[in-house]
């Protein structure tokens, strides 16, 4: 079994591409809900969402984020007496959100209510999110504390970037799902998909039994870096970086994660970072990062699974040896 950590649009794309390559039976894809939060009385999950519609493929390429053929109905009445519109909400994409609202309400868990709308968008593959529990990410600025939906959206990532906190992270605990996988002992590699390190991974690896389990379980880490030729594909990654006192590189990645990786993925865009890499102690898969298509997408997961597989077999034939 692989588990996958995605956020964002880099996650959702090499999720999809997992999925390709991987059963049902061989894959979780933990999600991160950091990005959550409450807007106009609904229960919003940016993240589930964005994974949920890109597996589905019905995901809004253009934007990034909401469903394809959207039309914006609600908003346009909404605007018309006065509502908030700085988070907008197409009329498809308020459908999930009401009906996951509804359910919570009625309390169901979220890791149920999101596995439903899986198996009903046609969904084989488990898409968990990475506890059930409320853990908002606060982003801390200079002119102080933001909720990260307000410094993403709203504020559309202006401010200056201090720090982040993760809410009652020290309390959660994983969703279900996950802890069965972490207990089954079949978890053969993680793979750390190219989501922003800051609000969409490391709100993840804050859920106290995630953490333990990677930096503990003796797994294979594979970390596959959103930075490619010093910027980010997508979002706020590399000025995040920056203002951080990171230089936004393939490096840097490695850098943020050489505690818990074993391997970093990086783009042939950015080879000439193999040798410092490998000074930290990690392995480098070299190959093509960039995910624009279908084809590319699961090239990129063959490509990660064929090492992940090669380095379990060299580490078994270690032990063996030892």
């Amino acid at each position: 079994m692989i588990l996958a950590l995605a956020g964002g649009v880099g996650g959702a794309k090499l999720a999809f591409g997992l999925t390709k390559a991987l059963s049902p039976e061989d894959l979780i894809i933990a999600v991160n809900t950091g990005d959550d939060f409450d807007h106009l009385g609904l229960r919003i999950c940016p993240d589930i969402d964005t994974v949920l519609y890109t597996l589905g493929k019905m995901a809004n390429t253009e934007t990034g984020w909401g469903q394809a053929n959207e039309t914006w109905n609600f908003m346009e009445a909404l605007k018309a007496i006065g509502g908030e519109t700085w988070f907008q909400l197409g009329d498809r994409d308020l459908a999930t959100h009401v009906e996951r609202t509804r359910r919570l309400q009625a309390g169901e868990l979220l890791s149920v209510i999101t596995a439903d709308f899986a198996d009903r968008f046609g969904i084989n593959h488990p898409i968990v999110p990475a506890t059930d529990e409320p853990m908002p990410t606060i982003v801390n600025t200079p002119d102080g504390d933001l909720s990260f939906q307000d410094y993403f959206v709203r504020l559309q990532c202006a401010p200056t970037v201090t720090g982040f906190e993760f809410g009652g992270a020290a309390a959660a605990k994983p969703s279900s799902a996950i802890s069965k996988a972490f207990e089954s002992g079949q978890i053969e590699a993680v793979v750390i998909c190219p989501s922003n390190p800051y609000v969409s991974i490391a709100p993840i690896l804050a859920v106290p039994a995630i953490s333990d389990f990677i930096y503990n379980s003796g797994t294979p880490v594979i970390v596959v870096s959103p930075i490619v030729g010093g910027q980010a594909i997508k979002g706020p990654a590399a000025k995040m970086m920056k203002e951080l006192g990171a230089l936004p590189s393939a490096l840097s990645i490695a850098h943020h994660y050489q505690d818990i990786a074993n391997t970093v993925v990086i783009d042939t865009t950015d080879s000439d970072f193999t040798a410092p890499i490998q000074e930290l102690g990690l392995e480098v898969l070299v190959t093509n990062t960039i995910m624009n298509t279908a084809e590319e997408k699961t090239r990129l997961a063959d490509d990660i699974l064929t090492f992940a597989r090669h380095r379990s077999r060299m580490v078994k034939l270690q032990h063996k040896t030892q």
